[in-house]
């Protein structure tokens, strides 16, 4: 299984860290496709809330997951079929761990006349918030034949840092 690569930050940056950026991106990026599908409805009251969520199923895909608490970790399991390693973030805080990923599907000339495509192209998003702090320092992740497996480590203490870590 590829091993993660780690990147440190203290927790007192973390409103600063890329993961906070991000989600302020994808945040802009649903809002505005929301106000697109609010458009070509007509632009009719009262149903801004089926517009957001529909905004989000054509942006994002939230994966099949499971989060199972043993005596002294977490480990999740994140279903993440056709992403490549190197295209999954997973980011470690002292009270959740955040999964993004990304699948990229392109037709080059040479593939002849595509007449029929499901493939898409969707951020894969999702976040664990945590019944107790874990021990950022001490958190695995490796890609296995589209599983995502996520190890974390409870915390004894209740300060930490955060890490970003890069499925390599």
């Amino acid at each position: 299984m590829p091993q993660v690569a780690v990147e440190k930050l203290d927790e007192k940056n973390a409103a600063d860290t890329s993961v906070v950026n991000e989600m302020k991106t994808l945040a802009e990026r649903i809002r505005q496709r929301a106000f697109e599908i609010f458009e070509r409805r007509g632009a009719a009251d009262g149903f801004a809330v089926n517009d957001w969520l529909a905004a989000e199923r054509d942006l994002f895909r939230i994966p099949e997951s499971e989060l199972v608490e043993r005596e002294a970790k977490f480990e999740a399991r994140v279903s993440a079929p056709g992403i490549d390693p190197s295209d999954v973030t997973v980011t470690a805080l002292p009270d959740a761990l955040i999964v993004q990923g990304s699948t990229v599907h392109k037709h080059e000339h040479s593939d002849g006349d595509v007449r029929f495509c499901e493939f898409d192209q969707r951020t894969l998003f999702r976040r664990f918030d945590l019944p107790e702090r874990i021990n950022v320092d001490q958190v695995t992740a490796n890609l296995d034949k589209g599983v995502l497996q996520l190890t974390a480590r409870k915390s004894a203490q209740q300060a930490g840092s955060v890490k970003s870590v890069r499925a390599a």
